[in-house]
């Protein structure tokens, strides 16, 4: 988690700030919930990592999508990936720190709600792969 943080130029190689934007997001996440913290991430992870995708087979310049199965790794690290862009998103430009925000996302990704942008993203995915199959 602490290293999809250190996308995007600016924070790349700070991985100090990341480790302590995960701390803080943990205690947080501690406060809002009363829940172990970690468990509420293995949480988000699972509900936020989608099943199903599309991939290009083209032959013959011909490109079309096909639904294919997720490996359980990819799934993990696209959860991560969503999980960690939807928190940036979420403090770009705005008052809340990024440890306030990536704290919301994984207890809404957690709980499954859909104002959390990795829901919003795996249902969409999922949507377009079901279109594909």
């Amino acid at each position: 988690l602490a290293c999809c943080l250190m996308r995007k130029g600016r924070n790349s190689g700070k991985k100090l700030m990341a480790v302590r934007i995960v701390q803080h997001t943990l205690e947080i996440i501690h406060l809002l919930t009363d829940q172990n913290p970690i468990q509420v991430v293995v949480d988000a992870i699972i509900n936020s990592g989608p099943r199903e995708d599309s991939t290009r087979v083209g032959g013959a310049g011909v490109v079309r999508r096909q639904a294919v199965d997720m490996s359980p790794f990819r799934r993990v690290n696209y959860a991560l990936y969503l999980l960690a862009t939807g928190a940036r998103e979420a403090s770009f430009r705005n008052l809340k720190t990024m440890a306030e925000c990536l704290a919301e996302e994984l207890v809404n990704a957690a709980r499954g709600s859909s104002n959390s942008y990795a829901i919003k993203k795996k249902d969409e995915i999922e949507r377009v792969s079901k279109s594909n199959r």
